[in-house]
C-alpha cells in the first residue's frame, strides 16, 4: 500500500522534472535520502534526469529556506560591493516548503534577501516530522539500522531487535505545538491543505519555566545550555542567519568571547535568540542540528509568546504585514525600555 509520504514524494520529483526540463528553474532545492536511518538531506538537483533522487519523509527536518539566499546568488554574475544586480530575468529556483519554511521564505522577501518572482514554492501542508532523538529514546539508545515508515507506524530494527513505534508518539516538539501547518505563499501545492490545528497551550513549554522562581530559571538555564560545545550548528543551520559578519566572529569590537567559558556560552545563545525575535517562525532547525541536544528552541519560543501578545503578530504570516520590529509606533510598548522618574525621586516603569 503506498503511504502519503510515498505519494508527495512521487509528486515532488513530478513537478521537479517538469520544472527542470521546461527550463522554467535552474535549479529544484529539496531532500535525499541520508546515509543513515533517520537522515534526510537537503540537495540541489539541476537537471530532470536527478529528479528521482528526491525523497519525501518525516526526517526531512532542516529548513531548506536556509539555502535560498545564497543559492540564489550562485547563479548571479559576480559584482563589487555597491554595483547594481544585472539587468534582465535571472535564472529561477524551486524549492519544497511546509508551512514555517514558506513563511521563512516571506522573512527573507521582507528582508530583501530573495526575489518574489525568483522562487517557485513547492507547498506540502504538513504533518509534523519526527524527532530522531524520541525514537532514539523509545528504543534504550539501541543502535538503529533501519527505519521503515507507515503512515502511523515506524517499524524500527537493529541488532537484535524489532519494535514498531506509534509515528505521533515520536513527533518534534516544535510540531506538536505547530499551528499554521500549510504554505503561507505557494506556486505549486502538493496534498489537501491541513487548515489552521487548534493547540492547546500552545506555549506551555515557556510557561512551565516561567512558573519557577527566578533561581530555578537560572539553574534550568545553566545547566540546560551547559553542554553547549560552540559549533555554531544552530546559526548555520537557521534560515535568518545571512549577516555578512556574525556578532561571534566580529573582533572591532568583540561582542561575545570564543571560549568554552560559561559568560561566553550563555551570551552567544541569549544574543542568538534576540536576533531572530519577530522573525523565528519555530521551524526547530537550531535543535535538530544541535549534535548535543540542546533545548535552544525555548529561547526564542518565549519572544514569540511576547511578540504575539505585545504586537499581535507573527513572523512571516502576510507579505503585506511588515516585522513587528522593524516598525515603530508612539503607541508600541516600551515599558521594558524606558524608566520614569517621578517628581520625588523614585523610579516607576
Amino acid at each position: 500500500m503506498t503511504t502519503v509520504n510515498q505519494k508527495i514524494t512521487e509528486e515532488i520529483r513530478s513537478q521537479a522534472e517538469r520544472l527542470l526540463s521546461s527550463g522554467e528553474v535552474a535549479a529544484f532545492l529539496g531532500y535525499e535520502a541520508g546515509s543513515l536511518p533517520m537522515t534526510a538531506r537537503p540537495v540541489v538537483i539541476r537537471k530532470p534526469e536527478d529528479a528521482s533522487r528526491l525523497v519525501w519523509n518525516s526526517f526531512c527536518v532542516l529548513n531548506l529556506a536556509n539555502y535560498l539566499p545564497a543559492l540564489l546568488k550562485s547563479f548571479e554574475p559576480p559584482r563589487r560591493p555597491g554595483e547594481p544586480p544585472p539587468e534582465g530575468p535571472l535564472p529561477k529556483v524551486a524549492l519544497v516548503a511546509t508551512g514555517c519554511w514558506s513563511r521563512n521564505v516571506v522573512v527573507q522577501l521582507q528582508e530583501n534577501q530573495v526575489e518574489r518572482d525568483r522562487v517557485v514554492v513547492v507547498g506540502v501542508p504538513s504533518r509534523g516530522m519526527v524527532s530522531a532523538r524520541k525514537v532514539r529514546s523509545a528504543v534504550q539508545g539501541r543502535e538503529i539500522l533501519s527505519v521503515i515508515e507507515e503512515d502511523h507506524v515506524l517499524k524500527v530494527s537493529g541488532s537484535g531487535f524489532e519494535q514498531d513505534i506509534n509515528r505521533w508518539d515520536v513527533v518534534r516538539d516544535n510540531c506538536l505545538t505547530c499551528v499554521h501547518p500549510d504554505p503561507v505563499i505557494h506556486d505549486i501545492l502538493i496534498g489537501d491543505p491541513a487548515g489552521e490545528r487548534q493547540v492547546a497551550k500552545r506555549f506551555r513549554q515557556v510557561e512551565d519555566i516561567e512558573e519557577k522562581s527566578l533561581e530555578e530559571r537560572w539553574q534550568w538555564f545553566t545547566e540546560a545550555f551547559s553542554s553547549c560545545v560552540r559549533c555554531y550548528a544552530c546559526r548555520n543551520a537557521c534560515p535568518l542567519c545571512y549577516c555578512p559578519t556574525c556578532f561571534v566572529d566580529d573582533s572591532r569590537p568583540q561582542w561575545v568571547g570564543k571560549s568554552m567559558d560559561q559568560t561566553d556560552t550563555l551570551l552567544f545563545h541569549l544574543l542568538r535568540a534576540y536576533h531572530c525575535a519577530g522573525r523565528c517562525t519555530d521551524c526547530g532547525s537550531c535543535e535538530s542540528a544541535c549534535p548535543v541536544g540542546i533545548p535552544m528552541r525555548l529561547l526564542t519560543k518565549k519572544l514569540n509568546m511576547d511578540v504575539i501578545e505585545m504586537y499581535g503578530s507573527e513572523a512571516g504570516m502576510s507579505l503585506d504585514e511588515p516585522l513587528p520590529l522593524t516598525t515603530y509606533n508612539p503607541s508600541d510598548p516600551q515599558g521594558f525600555v524606558l524608566t520614569e522618574r517621578s517628581e520625588k525621586g523614585g523610579e516607576k516603569s
